[in-house]
């Protein structure tokens, strides 16, 4: 019975991290998916990261984003 209080809880805990890296990574990829249609989301992200995007600059990072290919499981 000694046994059951060591191992539940570290299966408990293997079986939460992995269901939350993958409902990490699921919500990741919809912001993400969000993002390469809106240009404000884009630029808001840019601020929080200390960069200031001109036109061009903007027009070239939505490019970049819509080019790139998400990898699916």
């Amino acid at each position: 019975m000694n046994w059951v209080n060591i191992v539940v809880p570290i299966v408990t805990l293997l079986a939460g991290a992995v269901g939350g890296f993958f409902v990490g990574v699921f919500y990741l990829r919809k912001q993400l998916e969000k993002m390469q249609n809106d240009p404000e989301m884009i630029q808001k992200m840019a601020k929080q990261m200390g960069y200031n995007l001109n036109k061009q600059q903007m027009q070239k990072a939505q490019h970049m984003m819509k080019n790139q290919r998400m990898p699916r499981k």
